[in-house]
């Protein structure tokens, strides 16, 4: 297998880790081609970071209105923890392998790196906001190919993308103030 040094001289697959299964005689149905593999396990690696840097930022958020930040951190880490366990789920419904290893992730994800250290809640609701945009960038940059392929895990995205861009839009309106005058 060929490997390509991304992010960090990580040495990982070219395909990123993802892979088809061996077919066994139980398993009948749809496999998925490699362009559908390579862009689910593009997503899946953008949600496990997602969920890793909200993690972070959960952390170590202080200031004003930390409290519910902090809660609301929670919930955006919880859904993508469950998002990407149903994508890695979809992958395998099609015969793919997801590669959800810290390794992958770290070399793959399209998310800049999250700062260390304590974090002023001001900004982070706005590294939080960029990074769930960034995800969500993502699932529509693969959207196409996703949807040519198999609708069915269009239609994921879809819920996925929608929940996604409810939280940006509420995790930035903290940040916001009223345009009227």
């Amino acid at each position: 297998m060929s490997t390509a040094t991304i992010k960090r001289d990580v040495q990982v697959p070219v395909d990123g880790g993802a892979k088809s299964t061996r077919r066994q005689n139980a398993e009948r149905g749809f496999k998925a081609p490699k362009e559908l593999t390579d862009s689910l396990q593009q997503v899946l690696v953008d949600l496990v970071e997602l969920h890793v840097q909200g993690k972070q930022a959960h952390w170590n958020v202080v200031g004003k209105n930390f409290r519910d930040l902090h809660l609301q951190l929670d919930e955006i880490i919880d859904s993508a923890r469950e998002f990407s366990d149903t994508v890695a789920e979809r992958m395998r419904a099609l015969h793919a392998v997801p590669d959800g290893r810290s390794d992958t992730v770290a070399a793959t994800t399209t998310l800049p790196e999250y700062p260390n250290g304590e974090i002023d809640t001001a900004e982070t609701v706005d590294l939080v906001t960029a990074r769930i945009e960034a995800v969500v960038g993502t699932m529509r940059d693969v959207h196409d190919t996703v949807d040519d392929a198999d609708p069915t895990s269009a239609d994921i995205l879809h819920a996925v993308i929608e929940k996604l861009e409810q939280y940006a839009w509420m995790v930035s309106a903290e940040n916001r103030t009223t345009t009227r005058k």
